[in-house]
């Protein structure tokens, strides 16, 4: 690829979003390039003193319906996509009076803007850009002559460019700047036709696009030889997308996965009604508790397993304050995330460098609809997101006794936990913490097993006489296929179960509880999360 240097003798400009506008437009007039542009854009170009023609000049048609039609016109397209070294188009744009477009300067209407503020459906309508997307296309094709820039942030590359070649913009900006155009168009498509679906409450439309803009460029991936990046969407769902990092090193592809995972458990946990902590490893909460405050909720959730914290990612559903900031602060942490923290707070955690601390600024509601999205080898996987919550579940007690007060507590506050780790779940709870937690297991008995085998060395720990599963409520992610899975939690000490029911077996797995007094209640729901 040679620099292929192509001079900028005429610049067209329309942008929605002015930052950095006047600066940009100063200095390519002082680089000889004539300026064109639109609307308001060239109103404040002109106001800052420079000299603008009004691109109805340019195609001898006055803008009309309210600016939807005015940079649509064969003089436009035609500076943009004729091919200098090509003679019949050379020809075509001197028998048609069409003076080449050397360089596009558009940001589109902010539709993605005005859809996250809650506006209305016309006023969404009306912020579907069609002249800037039709131009930015025809730029970037025609990139071996002409540059397009989408944003500000880029408006410096080309005057570096006009500096150090006489005027000119090289083959290789032109390129990269083609790129992101169509990556940017695309993403505003993807934008309004998820907005479109939406809105027509279509659950599989014929064709799904995401787009996302990037946040920044990771390390590596899950591992040290993959390569990630890190991209937000248009939906602005509070958390490690839309975060303040206060401080700490930078976040990395397992660092951004397990905070997600922390956060939207945490969410589970009205902060109205209870301080809560989340403890998660791996993406899977390895100690979640209720409390009157940050701190009893932390110790509670950090003696459920006082291993795997180490290392692990800490999420809060108040303001942090100094003294819960004082105790986490005490193991190696990686991230701390919370809706907002205190000056003190924010100090303590300043004397551990490297531990980022995330400010979210509210918590996401766990009830919000939304997509959630999974590649396969060949396709995309697409769900609404789980927001079934158990406060709005009816539960069915199956079982002969009745859960107590205390155990219908507990059982809920399990169930809350089950929806957030990875499926076979089982978690045993008591006084609003977790006891015992079983992961990821192919088979459920064995996840309740691991479950007990955990509380009984966190009892070691503790020097408990006995673990705390004894006397705790267990909850499940899915059915109980057989009694079995049941019967384990039963010996490690449960005395009331909460589950989805619908198993072949069901009356099976009730007689078993029945016969053994245990309370059990059926949810309806189930939480599989893979």
């Amino acid at each position: 690829m040679t620099d292929h240097p192509r001079r900028v003798t005429r610049a067209l400009l329309s942008v929605s979003d002015k930052t950095g506008l006047i600066e940009f437009a100063k200095a390519l007039a002082s680089h000889g390039v004539e300026l064109v542009s639109t609307g308001g854009t060239a109103k404040a170009i002109a106001a800052a003193g420079l000299q603008v023609r009004d691109v109805s000049e340019l195609t001898g048609f006055p803008e009309m319906m309210d600016g939807r039609v005015k940079t649509l016109h064969p003089k436009v397209h035609g500076g943009l996509l004729a091919i200098r070294d090509n003679k019949e188009h050379a020809d075509a744009m001197k028998a048609h009076g069409i003076a080449p477009i050397d360089l596009l300067v558009v940001n589109l209407y902010p539709f993605e803007a005005t859809v996250d503020k809650g506006a209305g459906y016309e006023d969404c309508i009306e912020n579907i850009d069609i002249g800037g997307p039709a131009m930015i296309r025809a730029a970037a094709k025609n990139h071996d002559d002409v540059a397009v820039v989408v944003e500000a942030q880029d408006y410096q590359a080309v005057l570096d460019e006009l500096s150090a070649n006489k005027g000119a913009t090289t083959l290789a900006l032109r390129r990269r700047l083609a790129a992101k155009a169509y990556a940017r168009t695309a993403a505003y498509d993807a934008a309004i036709s998820n907005w479109f679906a939406a809105q027509n409450k279509a659950e599989a439309p014929d064709f799904r696009a995401f787009g996302g803009r990037l946040i920044q460029s990771l390390r590596y991936g899950e591992n040290p030889h993959q390569t990630a990046a890190f991209y937000r969407t248009p939906d602005k769902r509070p958390g490690v997308a839309t975060v303040r990092q206060l401080q700490g090193r930078e976040l990395s592809y397992n660092n951004i996965n397990d905070t997600d995972a922390a956060y939207e458990c945490i969410a589970e946990f009205d902060p109205a009604r209870t301080a809560a902590c989340v403890i998660v490893k791996h993406a899977n909460p390895c100690g979640v508790a209720e409390g009157p405050d940050l701190v009893s909720a932390y110790r509670k959730a950090f003696a459920c397993d006082t291993q795997s914290p180490y290392g692990g990612i800490i999420a809060v559903n108040r303001t942090l304050d100094a003294e819960a900031a004082r105790v986490i602060t005490e193991i190696l942490t990686e991230v701390i995330i919370a809706p907002d923290a205190t000056e003190e707070a924010i100090a303590i955690v300043a004397k551990r460098k490297n531990l980022r601390l995330l400010l979210a600024g509210s918590l996401p509601d766990p009830r919000a609809p939304g997509l959630t999205a999974k590649t396969v080898a060949g396709g995309l996987l697409v769900q609404s997101r789980d927001n079934a919550v158990v406060d709005d579940l009816t539960l069915k007690t199956v079982t002969k006794r009745v859960p107590t007060d205390a155990e219908l507590r507990d059982l809920k506050f399990a169930f809350r936990v089950a929806k957030h780790v990875k499926s076979n779940t089982i978690i045993y709870a008591k006084d609003v913490a977790t006891v015992g937690i079983g992961a990821g297991q192919m088979s459920r008995v064995d996840s309740a097993r691991i479950a007990a085998r955990k509380a009984q060395d966190a009892a070691a720990d503790a020097k408990l006489a006995e673990p705390l599963t004894k006397g705790s409520v267990v909850a499940s992610d899915a059915f109980f296929p057989f009694a079995d899975g049941m019967l384990a939690c039963i010996e490690a000490g449960a005395t009331a179960v909460i589950q989805p029911g619908g198993s072949i077996r069901d009356e099976e797995v009730i007689k078993a509880a029945d016969d053994h007094g245990i309370a059990m209640v059926f949810t309806g729901i189930r939480h599989f999360r893979h």
